[in-house]
């Protein structure tokens, strides 16, 4: 059995409620005969009788009327459908969720957000900052509408893009030998060093031991372990080992840059967010804004 057209529901809820077929197909705005035509349709494809039709008007017979109350029903869930989907659409319009992990949050997401933010004053931003797994985590399952990360992937169940470029470099304090130390390092000294370093799932640690496992001597040896570039920054400063952070987070602090030979410690930041989603709104313009923004840079 086929079921009956939505407006044809609505039609027989009308002429229950005000007992004409010619005023419900007015409220409705559709001819006399027109709305004849379709209860009789309805009728037949159901292989009942539902309104019975007078001189005087026309009322719903019993089973028209149980009919009559299921559609109310059926009718009452797609209204809520409907404002369903004008709220999330709402939200997607008023509002972004956005997830990064520490580099892009701390040296890039800020002014791509702003230039966002000028260009919609009444946009509400969320910003939540957290490493690389986390952020496409948080993508993945939908909680944040687009994420920023610095890990090398794959990003299973995510679309990525690529937003910009970064470099890892090495750094000590400036009491340290490699601060003095006149020729780069190779790799296999950095990889019997043991290193500040960022928590397993971060996308620095990520790139450090990937870097180091294709100059075949890696992964990294931990020497501490902290959650956030600045920790890991303020660690080497006060003189606690090595580490090796983006070079963004270089200028401005009391750091030696030291060179190594053999190891490439380029990598990209992208964006992602779910595969098979088509980014749209300010997730799409932001998108849009990072990519123009790092293509100038």
């Amino acid at each position: 059995m086929t079921a009956p057209e939505l407006d044809s529901l609505r039609l027989l809820v009308l002429v229950g409620e005000l007992g004409s077929i010619g005023q419900a197909a007015v409220a409705l705005g559709m001819t006399r005969p027109s709305a004849g035509k379709r209860l009789s349709f309805v009728e037949r494809r159901l292989g009942l009788v539902l309104v019975d039709r007078t001189r005087r008007g026309s009322a719903l017979t019993p089973d028209g009327r149980v009919i009559a109350s299921w559609a109310r029903r059926v009718l009452a869930e797609l209204d809520g459908l409907l404002d369903g989907a004008e709220a999330l659409r709402n939200r997607h319009e008023n509002g972004l969720r956005i997830a990064a992990s520490m580099t892009p949050a701390e040296h890039l997401v800020p002014r791509w957000i702003g230039e966002l933010n000028r260009a919609h004053p009444g946009l509400h931003l969320g910003l939540e900052v957290t490493n690389s797994d986390r952020v496409a985590g948080l993508a993945r399952e939908g909680k944040a509408d687009i994420g920023f990360v610095e890990s090398p992937g794959p990003f299973t169940g995510l679309t990525s893009r690529k937003v910009a470029v970064d470099h890892l470099v090495v750094v000590v304090d400036r009491t340290h030998p490699w601060a003095r130390e006149r020729r780069p390092l190779t790799p296999a000294e950095l990889a019997a060093t043991p290193l500040v370093v960022r928590e397993r799932g971060s996308g620095t640690r990520e790139t450090v031991d990937l870097a180091l496992r294709v100059a075949g001597v890696g992964p990294v040896k931990p020497l501490l372990e902290l959650g956030s570039a600045s920790a890991v920054r303020s660690a080497v400063v006060a003189g606690a080992g090595p580490a090796v952070i983006s070079a963004l987070d270089v200028a401005d602090h009391d750091l030696v840059p030291v060179a190594v030979n053999g190891v490439d410690f380029g990598r990209v930041l992208h964006a992602v967010w779910p595969e098979g989603r088509r980014l749209t709104g300010p997730a799409a313009e932001l998108l849009a804004l990072a990519g123009r923004r790092s293509s100038r840079e």
